[in-house]
C-alpha cells in the first residue's frame, strides 16, 4: 500500500511539474482542439466556484462597441425543466447535467448616440448582438473543457417553439431573447473531439 501511495504521489508531482513547464500557447491550443460536444452526463453537482469561473471566462469575450449584451440564467432545479424546456428534444441532456445555462441576449442597446457622445442615452436596436453571443458562448464552452467538464451548445434562438417557453417561464424582458441553452456536467463516457482541420479552406492574399 505504501508503495502504491508513493507511486501515486510521484505521478501527481510529475503531472504538476509538466503543467508548470508547459508552453502557455500550447496549453491554450490544446484546450481549443480538445473541445467537444458532450451529450451524456453523470448528474453530479458542479461546484459553485467552478461555475463562477466558467461564467467569468464567458464574459471575457469580445463585444462590438463593448455593449456586452449577454446575461446568464443558471438552472439547477430539475423540477423546472419540463416547463422551461417544454417540447425541447434535448431534455435528456438537461436532466442528466449538473446545471443548465441559458445564455440570453439583449437585442437593444441604451447609450448616447455616437454623433453626440455627451448627450442623453437613447435605446436602439443592436445590429451585432448575434456576433457577441457566438463569442460569449464559445468562451463558455472552452472554460468548461478546461475544467474537464462536458457541455453541448443547443440552439434556442431563432426557433419560436424553443424560445417561447424559455422566455415566458423565466420572465425574460421584451428585448431579451434566449440565445442558447447549454447543459454542463461531468461526462458519462469518453467523448473524443473531431479533427476539423482542413487546409483546403485556407487562402492567402486572395481566394
Amino acid at each position: 500500500m505504501l508503495a502504491a501511495a508513493a507511486m501515486m504521489f510521484a505521478a501527481c508531482c510529475t503531472k504538476q511539474e509538466t503543467a508548470t513547464q508547459a508552453d502557455p500557447a500550447e496549453v491554450v491550443i490544446n484546450n481549443i482542439l480538445s473541445r467537444k460536444s458532450v451529450r451524456s452526463y453523470n448528474g453530479d453537482t458542479i461546484p459553485a466556484e467552478v461555475m463562477e469561473n466558467i461564467l467569468r471566462a464567458a464574459m471575457a469575450a469580445p463585444s462590438g462597441m463593448d455593449v456586452r449584451p449577454w446575461s446568464f440564467i443558471v438552472l439547477t432545479d430539475k423540477s423546472q425543466y419540463e416547463t422551461v424546456f417544454e417540447g425541447n428534444f434535448n431534455m435528456k441532456k438537461f436532466m442528466e447535467s449538473g446545471a443548465v445555462v441559458v445564455i440570453c441576449a439583449d437585442t437593444t442597446v441604451t447609450r448616447p448616440p455616437r454623433e453626440n457622445p455627451d448627450g442623453p442615452a437613447v435605446t436602439s436596436a443592436n445590429p451585432i448582438w448575434r456576433d457577441d453571443m457566438g463569442a460569449v458562448t464559445e468562451n463558455l464552452l472552452l472554460a468548461v473543457e478546461a475544467y474537464g467538464l462536458g457541455a453541448c451548445w443547443t440552439a434556442c434562438y431563432p426557433f419560436p417553439n424553443t424560445m417561447a417557453p424559455v422566455k415566458k417561464s423565466l420572465g425574460l424582458p421584451a428585448s431579451v431573447v434566449p440565445y442558447a441553452v447549454v447543459p454542463i456536467g461531468y461526462p458519462n463516457g469518453d467523448t473524443q473531439p473531431k479533427d476539423k482541420w482542413d487546409p483546403s479552406r485556407i487562402h492567402y492574399n486572395r481566394w
